[in-house]
């Protein structure tokens, strides 16, 4: 069973639903799961040295109240999936270009989804700056990669095109928003769902492998 992840680093919800999606799959141990990082930029006009966190922020929320009500939003919702949240440290809003080019140069050394992880958690719980190349050099050595083959990809070109390709293909089947995941080539769950809604779509598509009618028990 595959599961296509359409997912942006700099968005906490898809933090959120990559933390549930890993709960439901340890509830599901006997699954053949595969799945495959899927770039998806929410923000591929910023500039890619990115921007400062202040200016972007309030003027994507509003204002600085309405950014905190925000944040303490999500820093509630990470709490109970297990996620500390730290957005006073946030660096700023990074062009997530390098970031995603990082997770396809993982999935060569077979670290993706550890790739993924060290992104999320650098980001967003210890303030690196995925726009600077000392900072997602040492990410990339956290997770598996070594630090001389990542320092070299972030001075050439690698996977730019298939990050620009997934963009695409995401744009052209109608999705604008992240996380959203595909299930099997079959149907898909958008959001942060539950753990719960997780399972069940994990279900749904072991049904589906086997033959069985998506509604049968």
């Amino acid at each position: 069973m595959t599961i296509e992840v359409f997912a942006d680093i700099a968005c906490p919800w898809c933090y959120i639903g990559e933390a549930h999606l890993e709960a439901a799959l340890e509830a599901r141990p006997g699954l053949g799961v595969e799945r495959r990082w899927r770039p998806f930029q929410l923000q591929p006009g910023l500039p890619r040295e990115g921007t400062p966190r202040d200016a972007f922020f309030e003027a994507k929320f509003g204002s600085r109240e309405q950014m905190d009500a925000a944040f303490g939003h999500v820093t509630r919702a990470g709490k109970a999936a297990g996620i500390a949240f730290d957005f006073a440290q946030l660096s700023g809003a990074p062009n997530t270009t390098d970031a995603h080019r990082l997770v396809l140069l993982g999935r060569a050394y077979d670290r993706e989804w550890e790739t993924v992880e060290a992104l999320f958690e650098g980001y967003f719980a210890e303030g690196r700056d995925l726009n600077d190349a000392l900072d997602m050099v040492a990410i990339a050595e956290h997770a598996g990669i070594p630090g001389a083959d990542a320092r070299e990809m972030l001075g050439d070109d690698r996977f730019e095109a298939e990050v620009s390709q997934s963009q695409t293909i995401a744009q052209r089947a109608g999705i604008s928003g992240v996380p959203l995941y595909l299930f099997a080539d079959q149907f898909a769950l958008s959001g942060a769902q539950p753990v719960e809604a997780f399972v069940a779509a994990l279900d749904r598509a072991a049904r589906t492998a086997n033959g069985i009618a998506p509604s049968d028990p």
